[in-house]
Formats: C-alpha cells, structure tokens, sequence
C-alpha cells in the first residue's frame, strides 16, 4: 500500500509539472553551440485575460549554481503567479554545476534568452523595453548580473549577433546570494560559478555589491533575517550600494520566512506576500497603470 502510494504521489508531481510546464524553448537551438550548452530551455507563460500588461518577467530559480531542483515553486509557480497578475512569464532552465558548467555559462543563457525574447516581442505581445529579470537566491545573483553585465555582450564570444539591448528593464533578487566575500558568502554558490580555483579579482568581480553602477535598472529587493542559507548581509551590502549610486530600489526584509520558498505562503509565511508589494512598485516605477 505505501509503495502504492508513493507512485500515485510521484505520479501527480509528474503531471504537475507537466501543467506548471508549458512550451519550452531550447534556447541555443539553431546555433553552432555544443550539447551541453542545448540543454538550456526557457517555458513561456502567456496570460490568458484580455486584460493584461506588457510588462514580462525572466524568472531564474535558485539551486546554489549547483542545480534547479526548485523550479516548481521558483519558477513554474511564480510564472503561474505573474500570469494571473497579467505579466508575461519565461521561465528560464539555466546551465549549473552538476553537469560540469560555470561561469560564463549562466549569464549566457540569461543574455540569450533576454535576446531571444527581445526579438520575439510582437509574437508574445509585450514590450520590449519592459522585460525584466526575476531570481531566487543564487537565481538572484544571476538577475543581478543581468543587471549589472548587459553591456558586456557574452553572446560575442559565442559568434551571436544581434541588434537588441540586453539591459533588463527592472531586477528582482529574492534571498539573493550577492556577494562572492569570504565574510558573507554562500560558498557552494560561489564554488558551482566560478569552479574550485578563484583569485580576489574574480571574488571581486563577482560580488555584485561592487559593481552596482549608475545605469544599473531598478531594483526589487526581499529577504528575511532568519535565512539559513544565504546570510542576508548580502542584501544590507547590496541595499547600500544601490543607495549610494541613486538607483531606484525597494528592499524587504522579514522577520520570519527562512529560505527557498518563492511566492508560496505556506513555505515563507508573511514573508511570501512580497509579491503583493512588488505589484504595487511596478506601478510606482511607471511600468504598470493598473493590476487588478
């Protein structure tokens, strides 16, 4: 009877995945690009009210830069979220360490899949200057360096030509790993981006604290003090250094929610309501008239 059960559960999550999961692209199909880097896909979510905006969202879920174990409730449901808010979602399966990649190979494939969606504006009936990036912890890094790295095209080293600007119209780190310092850092995160072999340069390079800059987009901030996985630090670094360069960002910090929960209340409590403000900020930065 338990072993029953256990293939009815498995078999539900399958099939709600399938539901979570629609329409996948494989971003680097029609490239000369290797296998590995094939495996990346990105799931479009399409509102289906009548209503909706222009504004879309490239949702990155967390996993230590090592896997994305937690795509349902860091992906598949935020898009599901967004959607039901009126807001284009593309849910991105970006390459991790598990399979042997590091950096560059994640903001490859978020670059790419800006790129891709950019060009593909009119088909999903969006704007295409109002497409931001959305991440849960180490995902939130990778927002963060959509946001900070889009004038350096990775996409050029690749032989990938295009016309479109790669720079997101708003970023949104939830728990983000930020920094790459030994006091504050997740060192599995940092291990799966950079490999075993780093010097201070590259710690350097990749702690987005320090490379916060003045035409860095907007951003969207949420962290809770009783994390036990990212130390939430990184955002009080990452909150002055957007301060102290004038970008226009909002940060929330909870009490209570702990770590990995996405919008999910029953995981993060009052902590998963940050998507109600984060509504409000869309409009308050001009992006949104109204969302009902």
């Amino acid at each position: 009877m338990v072993f029953k059960k256990s293939i009815l559960s498995f078999f539900f999550l399958l099939v709600g995945l399938y539901v979570f999961a629609q329409n996948p692209i494989k971003i680097w199909e029609g490239t000369d690009i290797t296998c590995k880097q094939k495996k990346s896909k990105m799931y479009v979510y399409l509102p289906e009210q009548q209503n909706v905006s222009d504004v879309s969202v490239i949702v990155c879920p967390g996993g230590s830069y090592a896997h994305l174990y937690g795509i349902k409730w860091e992906g598949f449901e935020v898009a599901q979220w967004l959607n039901d808010n009126g807001i284009t979602a593309f849910v991105l399966q970006y390459r991790v360490g598990k399979d042997g990649n590091h950096h560059p190979a994640m903001i490859e494939d978020v670059q790419r899949a800006m790129q891709l969606i950019k060009e593909n504006y009119q088909e999903y009936n969006i704007d295409p200057d109002k497409v931001g990036v959305m991440g849960f912890s180490a995902g939130g890094h990778l927002s963060l360096m959509a946001g900070v790295f889009y004038n350096d095209d990775y996409l050029k080293n690749l032989n990938i030509t295009h016309d479109v600007s790669l720079r997101p119209a708003f970023v949104v780190p939830v728990y983000p790993v930020v920094s790459m310092q030994d006091s504050i850092v997740h060192a599995r995160s940092r291990k799966n981006l950079l490999g075993k072999k780093f010097d201070q340069d590259k710690k350097d390079k990749f702690s987005m604290e320090l490379q916060v800059f003045n035409e860095m987009p907007p951003v969207f901030l949420v962290a809770t003090k009783d994390d036990p996985v990212v130390d939430y630090r990184n955002c009080l670094v990452l909150k002055d250094a957007l301060d102290d360069k004038s970008i226009t960002n909002e940060f929330l910090l909870y009490e209570t929610g702990g770590h990995g929960f996405g919008m999910n209340e029953k995981r993060g409590g009052e902590a998963a309501q940050w998507k109600i403000s984060f509504k409000a900020w869309l409009r308050e930065i001009g992006l949104i008239e109204e969302l009902d």
